[in-house]
């Protein structure tokens, strides 16, 4: 199916090292804070573009210059806010 993703969750849902407090903490499983994030308008949430990595996925580059997470298409379909793959992950 098709996910929709607040700016706000998928920023503070960034898998890189450096959002995670380290490389052994990368990727792994959104947690229930991620989705109760509220939405916000900064230039962390601000997206400015998206590239294609390879065929693994994809990485976004926020307005406060932020470019460094890699969401790999099994990671976006964990973080997927809809209310059946929430169920799922339950």
């Amino acid at each position: 199916h098709t996910s929709e993703y607040s700016f706000t969750l998928f920023r503070v849902a960034c898998p890189c090292a450096e959002c995670r407090g380290g490389h052994e903490n990368m990727g792994g499983h959104p947690t229930p804070e991620m989705f109760a994030a509220e939405d916000e308008d900064t230039p962390a949430t601000r997206l400015v573009n998206i590239e294609a990595v390879g065929t693994y996925g994809i990485t976004p580059e926020w307005e406060d210059g932020h470019h460094y997470g890699i969401y790999n298409w099994n990671y976006l379909r964990k973080l997927c806010p809809c209310p059946v793959c929430r169920v799922e992950a339950e």
